[in-house]
């Protein structure tokens, strides 16, 4: 199947590079088109805009910053909106508010296309290795159509509901484990009198009930950091952890909802980027609450 993807930052290149693996002939774009030279290298076709990569697709996918990058992709000069879409299939998987999602499903399906919201959990590693988590919202139909192509991306489906569903689960599953390097950095610094080896606490957390899924993968990585070494390059980078948690206080407002710890929880990242962590990966923030 020819296969578009709409920005190729580090989620879209590793998506990008497994479907180059299972074969399918790939035509890129993405803003910074430096971005995309090494899936050129690897033989995907640069488009020039949205649009022009529209037209060279069977399949659209799009995974982009947030909801100001797909309107720019979709609706702006040469945008995707502006293409002979009638027929094609879309699978957009930013991490954005799931009226983003429904706004762009009903602009896409006046003009005869179809799509599916499908933001994923994981991140660069598994998205190379197709083990992310498809969180999919769609009708039957589409979903069905979408489902081969997921299915090389991804180690389970669920689908949840109509578009929009798989952002609001997206949002649901992300804030229990982005207030969770706040609350390590907490609980890190009450065991610090131990003065125990970073490897070895943090393999008793992860071992035990206050340790989730995440910290058994990362964990060798975050033991690492603790013991002073480098921190590896991000493949969630503390910026990316801020514009989510500001899109779930969004969301929590317009359902009337108030969300008290993952708004003192960005106070604290906020101030970890001000003082210049914002371009590193989350692994940093409970280094940083240490010595902060």
């Amino acid at each position: 199947m020819r296969i578009g993807i709409i920005g190729t930052g580090r989620m879209g290149a590793a998506i990008a590079h497994r479907l180059i693996d299972c074969g399918h002939p790939l035509t890129v774009w993405n803003r910074s088109r430096e971005k995309t030279l090494p899936l050129e290298a690897r033989g995907a076709t640069v488009a020039a805009t949205p649009a022009e990569l529209v037209g060279e697709s069977e399949l659209i996918i799009s995974i982009l910053t947030d909801a100001a990058a797909i309107d720019s992709a979709y609706a702006g000069e040469a945008g995707v909106l502006g293409a002979a879409i009638a027929g094609k299939l879309f699978i957009e998987m930013s991490t954005v508010r799931p009226g983003t999602q429904t706004a762009l499903n009903q602009k896409i399906s006046a003009l005869g296309g179809a799509m599916i919201d499908c933001p994923v959990g994981g991140t660069v590693g598994p998205a190379r290795d197709g083990k992310l988590f498809g969180l999919v919202g769609g009708a039957d139909a589409d979903v069905a159509r979408a489902r081969p192509v997921l299915e090389q991306l991804c180690r389970r489906i669920e689908h949840v509901g109509p578009v929009g569903a798989g952002a609001s689960l997206k949002l649901t599953i992300n804030l229990p484990l982005l207030v969770f390097w706040q609350s390590l950095g907490e609980a890190l610094s009450l065991a610090a009198p131990l003065k125990l080896d970073p490897a070895r606490l943090i393999d008793i957390l992860a071992d035990s009930s206050g340790g989730p899924n995440m910290l058994k993968g990362r964990g060798p990585a975050l033991a690492a950091a603790l013991a002073g070494g480098t921190t590896a390059a991000a493949t969630f980078d503390v910026d990316s952890i801020r514009k989510d948690m500001r899109t779930m206080q969004e969301e929590a407002q317009a359902l009337g909802r108030e969300l008290p710890v993952t708004s003192a929880a960005l106070k604290v990242f906020d101030r970890a980027a001000s003082e210049g962590h914002g371009d590193a990966d989350g692994i940093s923030l409970p280094v940083w609450w240490l010595k902060a």
